[in-house]
């Protein structure tokens, strides 16, 4: 207990020369340390945030393959739907063709029945006409290739379907193609007489 009061009285114990040389490069040490670890810590955080975009670019990738996927699925049959709609066209136009004359019989009825099936395969793969007659142009479904001049209707009215337009699941496989009117311009106009 004495040397207790002893070392208390006489105050700290002064250190040597060589003592204070290690204490200071142990402190430059940890200072290192402590730099070095701050690094790390910020390489990490960089790394943990490069690891959550790239986890989410993988999951977009992977959704995106799959959209295309589905797409790729539903639409597979399009060569072959445009083919049978050009025999579609052939046998519209042959009903057309033989409804004026005067020869009404089976072949006639044969090729509106073959007509009907062909309509029907279709419709059940998912294929449907473009409605257009006598409605507002839409650039995406229809294709003007004739204007008409008329005052009775709108500008851009499809007055006539001259090729029909179809949709596979909602989308545009062959645009319909339409006569559209026109107002009437001041130059055509018929003269008023004196």
């Amino acid at each position: 207990m004495q040397a207790e009061n002893i070392a208390k009285a006489e105050g700290p114990v002064p250190l040597n020369e060589d003592k204070s040389k290690d204490l200071e490069q142990l402190q430059e040490e940890i200072c290192k340390y402590k730099e070095r670890l701050d690094a790390l810590q910020r390489e990490l955080t960089e790394s943990k945030n490069r690891l959550r975009y790239m986890q989410a670019d993988c999951e977009n990738i992977r959704k995106r393959s799959e959209r295309q996927m589905e797409e790729a699925r539903l639409f597979a049959s399009m060569p072959l739907v445009c083919d049978l709609l050009e025999v579609v066209d052939e046998l519209e136009l042959a009903l057309k063709s033989a409804s004026g004359s005067e020869q009404q019989g089976a072949l006639l009825q044969g090729v509106e029945m073959t007509l009907k099936k062909m309509r029907k395969i279709l419709e059940k793969h998912g294929v449907s006409q473009i409605e257009c007659l006598m409605k507002p142009l839409d650039p995406e479904k229809h294709m003007v290739v004739s204007k008409e001049e008329r005052e009775d209707l709108e500008e851009n009215t499809v007055i006539e379907e001259i090729r029909k337009g179809y949709l596979l699941k909602e989308r545009v496989i062959r645009p319909s193609v339409v006569k559209v009117s026109v107002k009437p311009s001041r130059s055509t106009k018929p003269k008023e007489e004196n």
